[in-house]
């Protein structure tokens, strides 16, 4: 089988075989440190944080931290600050000029941002660690138990919370550097995986045990995820491929130019972002009820905390849309491309440089935004429907959303990667006809 043949090759490669092992390695020892609790805190008290997080922006940060959140472990913040700190320097590398002039210095200035960002998450999970662990307190007395008392208790163990945030970036970046893939992304998609397996084996056994359809409903299922799945790689590989035609420049007895190349423009340039700012306005409405006195949930109150509800959904789409145009703006700039064009001798055919070019990408990013918005939207609000259709609740957020974008673009990434290592080697690609298209462009690849 080709399947066989392929893991031989992989075998074959030493340095890819070390930095597949390396990447096991490291995966099994962020897994393990997802089970290791704070100190003083008892594991059977955990169900009330358990229970919360089931649903809401909650359940995502319990995803993406492989459940480290919900077993209040050393690992419990898990690797959103860092992306949460990512976020605001690559806003702050748009907005403020001294940021700008950084990106512009090369390595040494990356390397001054790299290090801004990390002083940036330390602070982040200072001001994270007490809040998790005033919530961890609200949870253990639902439960009959209580967090051990004083200030000390509080201190360290936020300073634990933030070295296990640092010790799983130490992680990310290692597999980086010595395993295969981009390191945080990858540490991210272990912690969907995580959850992967215990979510479908609930579903089955609901299906088989109950009266909801049986194992026909359950193949049913799987056959729409693997039709969702396909989408989503659609989705993350779509690109809309400009022309550019390079001038001819003669230099002594040299020809140099005038071959034509591609400029490929993604159908989805905002990637993942804007389902999750999209996902923390909605979660205001609960975070408000939440700190109410009542708590009660009625009228447009209630419309917003039905996940499920028409309202919720429709406006959930429509942030989605107009997130995605903003982060696309930001991050594409059609004008330092048109410059760069103009730079190098080279010209989009029929399109006078310089403003018209700039107009030109302009309008094709326009076009090819709308599609891309729509669909993403549509990706978002599948769990809701699969939740609709009688689907787990656990098992509906692989339907679609984040994690099923995050899931897709990291896989095609890491098996782009390998697959580069075997064309290097002259040996078959892993697909039969063609290459993997991984993420391309500026995107941050989380």
């Amino acid at each position: 089988m080709r399947a066989v043949e392929t893991i031989k090759n992989i075998w074959k490669i030493e340095d890819l075989r070390n930095r597949i092992l390396t990447t096991l390695l490291l995966v099994a020892i962020y897994r393990f440190g997802t089970y290791v609790v704070l100190p003083g805190i008892d594991p059977k008290a955990l169900t009330a944080l358990q229970e919360q997080t089931r649903g809401g922006l909650l359940a995502l940060l319990d995803m993406f931290s492989g459940g480290a959140f919900s077993n209040a472990s050393i690992f419990a913040l898990g690797i959103m600050p860092y992306i949460s700190a990512s976020i605001v320097m690559q806003l702050m590398a748009i907005a403020v000029p001294s940021f700008q002039k950084l990106q512009r210095e090369g390595e040494s200035g990356r390397r001054k941002i790299n290090q801004w960002t990390r002083y940036l998450t330390v602070a982040i999970l200072l001001f994270q660690g007490p809040t998790y662990l005033v919530n961890l307190s609200v949870q253990l007395k639902s439960a009959g138990a209580a967090l051990p008392g004083g200030l000390w208790f509080t201190i360290s163990s936020t300073i634990i919370l933030a070295a296990g945030s640092m010790f799983i970036l130490w992680l990310g970046e290692r597999i980086t550097d010595k395993g295969v893939g981009n390191g945080i992304s990858f540490i991210i998609l272990v912690g969907i995986i995580a959850r992967l397996p215990h979510s479908l084996f609930q579903e089955f056994i609901s299906r088989t045990s109950e009266k909801t359809g049986g194992l026909v409903m359950f193949l049913f299922e799987m056959l729409f995820l693997l039709l969702v799945i396909a989408g989503a790689i659609l989705l993350v590989q779509g690109t809309r491929k400009v022309p550019v035609q390079y001038a001819k420049r003669i230099i002594g007895n040299k020809q140099y130019g005038g071959a034509r190349q591609y400029i490929p423009l993604k159908v989805n340039a905002a990637n993942v972002m804007p389902i999750i700012f999209a996902q923390a306005i909605m979660f205001i409405p609960i975070s408000i009820v939440g700190f109410s006195s009542t708590g009660e949930q009625s009228g447009f109150w209630a419309a917003f905390m039905d996940n499920t509800g028409f309202w919720y959904n429709f406006v959930f789409a429509l942030l989605i849309i107009l997130f995605t145009y903003f982060y696309t703006a930001i991050t594409i700039n059609p004008t330092q491309m048109s410059d760069d064009l103009k730079r190098n001798n080279g010209f989009i055919p029929g399109v006078k440089p310089g403003k018209n070019t700039k107009d030109y990408l302009d309008t094709i990013m326009d076009r090819i935004t709308l599609p891309g918005a729509f669909f993403l939207a549509i990706v978002a609000i599948l769990p809701a429907f699969a939740r609709i259709a009688g689907v787990s609740m656990e098992f509906s957020q692989f339907f679609g959303g984040t994690s099923l974008l995050i899931l897709v673009g990291v896989v095609l990434d890491t098996l782009q990667q390998v697959e580069s290592h075997l064309l290097m080697r002259h040996y078959d690609g892993l697909l039969k006809s063609g290459r993997i298209k991984g993420r391309s462009g500026s995107v941050a690849a989380y």
